[in-house]
């Protein structure tokens, strides 16, 4: 008896995958589009504009929460500034002697503290928008160039609390109102748009590696140093021994600048020839520079955010 061996059936080979070009095709024939994908500039933004509510709304329930655990609640919107104005001026005014022949110093170093602040909160909070809030960015789609713009308008929101204090604290040592003081106005939007390019800038470098958060609280710190915070730049240029070089940049500084338009604005002993030359133009030139060139930098990334 023979034994016959049975070959058991193959199964179907499998169908070859498509290519992408034929899943392309297929896509747009049925109307298929990338999901999140990036829109064209001009329609990203129209979308922007279409929930500005959101961001107002998103910006004023983060000031509200900022300090809602906190018995004093808002009042700490005014008194950490202050604080702080106080600790610089007790540091740098009375031990280093920098108010020797600066008029009007608290008022010049309050001034300089609100406005610095103003910068270095929104920065500092535009590198966290994309980083600290994936959970959002992950189930909701939205542009995201809505969180770092809601955070800058946040801190400018806490500022023109300050600036209630402000005007006390001016006030109390004898500076005038005057019509001056409206020149705040278009000093502070020239530097929101500055600050809200800088702050796309970071969320964008900030979402792809978050460990420039923890890197930019000594940046930020060196900056505010050389900014004129604590100390007048006019004064120190008028020093023969620091090269032409170093006093051009110092005075071109974008931080140092929208403080001192906002001194010359507040301050009436703070005169214009204390300001660089075109002063108004380089505030311009920085807000146009940062406000248009960080919102496109951030636009180019818009479907990378909240991605693996």
């Amino acid at each position: 008896m023979s034994t016959v061996l049975h070959t058991p059936p193959q199964p179907p080979a499998p169908a070859p995958a498509p290519a992408a070009d034929d899943l392309t095709a297929l896509a747009a024939r049925h109307g298929l589009s990338v999901s999140g994908a990036r829109p064209s500039l001009p329609e990203y933004v129209r979308r922007l504009w279409a929930r500005r509510h959101f961001i107002t709304a998103f910006a004023t329930a983060k000031l509200t929460a900022q300090y809602s655990q906190a018995k004093l609640g808002q009042v700490w919107q005014v008194m950490t500034p202050l604080l702080n104005a106080a600790v610089y001026y007790f540091i740098f005014g009375v031990l280093l002697g920098t108010k020797h022949g600066v008029p009007d110093y608290v008022p010049f170093l309050v001034t300089g503290v609100f406005i610095w602040t103003f910068t270095q909160s929104s920065i500092m909070a535009g590198t966290r928008a994309i980083s600290g809030n994936l959970g959002l960015v992950r189930a909701l789609h939205f542009p995201r160039a809505a969180l770092p713009i809601s955070f800058c308008l946040q801190q400018l929101q806490q500022l023109l609390f300050s600036m209630g204090a402000l005007v006390v604290i001016l006030l109390c040592f004898g500076v005038p109102v005057g019509v001056s003081w409206l020149l705040a106005l278009p000093a502070l939007f020239l530097q929101f748009t500055f600050n809200a390019g800088v702050s796309m800038v970071m969320a964008r470098m900030g979402a792809k590696t978050p460990d420039i958060a923890q890197l930019m609280p000594f940046v930020l710190r060196t900056w505010m140093y050389v900014s004129g915070v604590m100390w007048s730049i006019d004064k120190l240029a008028k020093n023969d021994s620091l090269p032409h070089a170093v006093e051009i940049a110092l005075a071109a500084n974008p931080a140092a600048v929208y403080i001192d338009l906002m001194r010359f604005a507040l301050i009436d002993s703070f005169h214009a020839s204390q300001l660089p030359a075109h002063v108004w133009a380089l505030a311009a030139g920085w807000a146009l520079v940062a406000g248009v060139g960080g919102f496109i930098y951030f636009w180019k990334a818009e479907e990378t955010y909240g991605r693996g």
